[in-house]
């Protein structure tokens, strides 16, 4: 049997200060997070981020809770649920799927431990992260790997680095578009918001930045829009540094100052909403776009459980483990054989 172990970023168990504390306290204690020397960082951790910033979050997680928790937690797990049931019904049997956090609760390692009692020997770990960072993406390798160096028996393992411009997860995000303009009507302006980066990772190798571009630019070429149409941003900055612009908060505020008055956002990122998306912008851009003297901001949801994304979802991950099994078996040459 394949196990499959599903990982997003991670939430607080609950949104009060105390979770808050406890979730941001192993976040932003990753290295591949923060790239600051740890003698600096540590005492800005536990000193005025620990101490103010939890209150604040938690007020901000509260403002979005669902009645069965987290909305990460909750859209995560269903996309999880129906891939199951998708490959319970072409596959019985065949496929494991379980939903890890980086972050917080079920952690890597309990996911792990879970696929390996169900009689898994074979692997597949799949981001919920469309574009490569290091801070997402390698930081989940970084996990498994070192959960797996506690393991005697070691499982053939396979890892699916991203997929921002493969045609599945274009056509899903296009058509989630579509189908909110056809119930909706369709705004003056398309903001399309990434996660934020420092510019600093960018420099050092990250491939983030471009591979958002290529997103954007496929995505506006599924949906036919003019140049005027649409403008791509990057939102949840932090800290000082100087992080990948144009900003979203300053573009929405530009935006309305120029007399655009109807914008809707789309954050192809996240592959399932969360704070960044139902508060800092479904809620938070649409205040600041409103004082700013916008008339209507709109937030088009995530993929989330869509059964048009979890049908293209499946199609972006089987062939990494459809055939797993078949070997290609090659002749045998005695030349191949020689030393030196």
């Amino acid at each position: 049997m394949i196990g499959i172990l599903v990982v997003n970023l991670g939430t607080p168990d609950a949104p009060t200060a105390p979770a808050v504390r406890r979730y941001l306290r192993e976040f932003l204690s990753d290295a591949r997070v923060v790239e600051l020397p740890r003698i600096l960082w540590w005492p800005i951790l536990n000193g005025p981020i620990l101490l103010f910033r939890p209150a604040r979050s938690a007020r901000n997680y509260a403002s979005i809770w669902l009645p069965d928790g987290s909305p990460l937690m909750v859209y995560s797990q269903r996309q999880c649920d129906a891939l199951q049931a998708h490959w319970d019904q072409q596959c019985p049997g065949q496929v494991r799927v379980k939903l890890a956090m980086r972050y917080g609760k079920p952690s890597i390692a309990q996911g792990l431990a879970v696929l390996r009692d169900a009689g898994c020997r074979k692997l597949f770990v799949v981001p919920l992260y469309p574009q490569y960072a290091a801070a997402t993406t390698a930081s989940i390798f970084d996990a498994v790997g070192k959960e797996l160096r506690q393991w005697r028996e070691i499982p053939e393992i396979r890892m699916i680095r991203d997929w921002y411009e493969h045609p599945a997860y274009i056509h899903a995000l296009a058509d989630s578009i579509r189908a909110w303009w056809r119930e909706h009507g369709q705004a003056e302006r398309l903001l399309i918001s990434f996660h934020g980066l420092p510019e600093s990772a960018v420099a050092k190798g990250d491939p983030y930045r471009s591979q958002c571009e290529k997103t954007t630019a496929l995505l506006v070429k599924e949906l036919a829009l003019s140049d005027d149409q649409w403008i791509q941003t990057f939102q949840s900055r932090f800290g000082a540094a100087k992080w990948l612009q144009p900003y979203t908060d300053k573009t929405l505020v530009e935006l309305a100052h120029s007399g655009v008055s109807r914008i809707d956002i789309v954050c192809p990122g996240f592959s399932a909403d969360c704070v960044e998306t139902l508060q800092e912008i479904a809620l938070e851009g649409k205040e600041t776009f409103l004082q700013a003297g916008g008339q209507e901001l709109r937030y088009i949801p995530a993929l989330n459980d869509n059964p048009l994304w979890v049908t293209a979802f499946s199609q972006i991950l089987e062939p990494h483990w459809r055939h797993w099994d078949s070997r290609e078996i090659l002749p045998f040459s005695r030349s191949q054989a020689k030393i030196g």
